[in-house]
């Protein structure tokens, strides 16, 4: 197994980082949250669970250990594979899983592109007691990039629903709908919180389907 994957950043796109290590360019998916704290050119360690199929080896990579493992852990769930699994950590952290887990929340499940409520429920059935409790706040890692400036919020969030399948229409429209929320940010003095918008607009994306 590959535990995880340290050096710098050489390439990005809407899913993927290609991380140097040893003079060798490692393709790694990861969500739309883990792309957006890495800077080409800047050193970052990525958790990694290695899927192995018959024609192809893919490398999955996250933000830390405990989003590893609830990655694998989803997949223990009938009909949940790599693709989906990531897809449920690009709209929710770890913890929003373990509490929408504990709670029986199919709203929180249907959020995620691809899940329907009677795929929800079954979810809430066969995931029960395998997540574990929450263990932290649900606040997004830390970011890795170093003092170069991100780029902005509104295209980091746009490029990565792009990734995500959606059209640039819709794209823009959820990026409207969230935008308060980053603006509250920057009028406290901070930074939009890239993943939360991410997620924010996810949702409003899935409710107006």
């Amino acid at each position: 197994m590959i535990a995880f994957v340290s050096g710098p950043v050489a390439a990005l796109s809407p899913d993927t980082a290609v991380i140097e290590v040893g003079g060798v360019g490692v393709a790694v998916h990861c969500t739309p949250g883990t792309l957006a704290d890495l800077r080409v050119g800047h050193h970052a360690r990525l958790a990694t669970s290695l899927v192995v199929r018959e024609d192809s080896l893919t490398l999955y990579g996250f933000a830390d250990d405990d989003e590893r493992q609830v990655f694998e852990l989803l997949q223990t769930a009938s009909g949940v594979g790599p693709r989906l699994a990531q897809a449920m950590l690009a709209v929710h952290s770890p913890d929003a899983l373990r509490r929408a887990v504990a709670q029986g929340d199919e709203k929180a499940l249907t959020a995620v592109p691809g899940i329907g409520k009677k795929g929800a429920q079954k979810l809430l059935l066969e995931l029960a007691g395998r997540l574990g409790e929450p263990v932290g706040t649900g606040a997004a890692p830390a970011g890795r990039g170093g003092a170069a400036a991100p780029p902005d919020w509104r295209e980091q969030v746009h490029t990565a629903l792009v990734g995500l399948g959606y059209a640039a229409r819709e794209a823009e429209e959820a990026l409207d709908a969230v935008a308060p929320q980053a603006e509250a940010a920057l009028a406290e003095g901070g930074r939009p919180p890239v993943p939360q918008l991410l997620r924010a607009a996810l949702q409003t994306l899935n409710r107006a389907r």
